[in-house]
């Protein structure tokens, strides 16, 4: 399977959205989606792809699963963040925990629940920009 990142969307004036996403159907309906909501999207297929990637530093927000492996989205967002990387974050996640919204209250990242309504999704990241 090729995991090369998969940019939808052309215009560079629209907002950039990352999404982190380790399923493959998913990734691709919510690139999609987001496309078709006018964002510019750029996914990748878990966390080695993207840490791997580089140039993110344009990117206007990041949609994160958090239930990536070896690292937790969480942990991918530290590293991004520690790697330069400062915009706003959603996790994406079905029935998060205290400790998973802790944690991502304290990284100040939002949290839109799975299963995911797109709706939904881009009004939390019209909210964000």
């Amino acid at each position: 399977m090729d995991t090369s990142p998969v940019t939808y969307g052309a215009a560079a004036t629209r907002p950039r959205i990352v999404v982190i996403e380790d399923d493959a159907a998913l990734l691709d309906a919510l690139s999609f989606a987001l496309d078709t909501e006018g964002y510019e999207t750029r996914g990748f297929l878990g966390e080695a792809d993207v840490l791997e990637a580089g140039g993110l530093a344009d990117a206007d927000c990041f949609v994160i699963d958090y239930l990536l492996s070896p690292m937790d989205g969480l942990e991918v967002l530290a590293e991004l963040r520690r790697l330069g990387a400062t915009a706003p974050a959603i996790l994406i996640t079905t029935k998060p925990d205290h400790h998973c919204r802790r944690r991502a209250r304290l990284m100040g990242a939002a949290i839109v629940e799975k299963p995911l309504m797109t709706d939904a999704l881009s009004r939390k990241i019209r909210s964000l920009l």
